[in-house]
């Protein structure tokens, strides 16, 4: 009889929960009924970022996608009026994306739909585990080993 591999364990349980939080967010998002897909979503966000707009290449580098994909987003964002194509000042020829004031208000909707739903997801956990898994997420996400005293 062979031990399982607890790296592979854990493996499995973060997919599982990273599944878990895209189907609770996407249900908080359907429950605003904002009409906004994850993905244009995430383009909201990160186009959010920017101090000012950013051509269409630039959100597909920082999305790591291909152009064509955000093409795509910008259109449907566009036409629900969330963002606009606007030509840049220094060269007429490069299109840039940039929020209208329906996309910030989306924006303001979407963080209040991800809060809701990270606080569902988070609910059984008391104040201490809660701080405990911060620490621990910061530690993954760096990717910087905990130091133990």
């Amino acid at each position: 009889m062979t031990t399982p591999d607890p790296d592979g364990l854990l493996a499995e349980q973060l997919l599982r929960l990273t599944r878990r939080v895209h189907r609770i967010q996407k249900r908080h998002l359907e429950h605003r009924e904002l009409g906004i897909t994850p993905a244009q979503s995430r383009l909201l966000r990160t186009l959010a970022h920017w101090g000012s707009p950013p051509r269409m290449a630039d959100l597909a580098e920082r999305l790591e996608v291909v152009p064509r994909a955000v093409t795509t987003l910008v259109d449907g964002l566009e036409a629900s009026g969330k963002v606009r194509r606007v030509p840049d000042p220094a060269n007429r020829r490069v299109i840039r994306i940039e929020l209208t004031d329906d996309g910030r208000g989306a924006l303001r909707e979407l963080r209040a739909a991800r809060r809701s739903a990270a606080e569902e997801i988070l609910a059984p956990l008391t104040e201490e585990q809660r701080e405990a898994l911060g620490g621990l997420l910061d530690t993954l996400i760096d990717g910087t080993p905990v130091q133990s005293c």
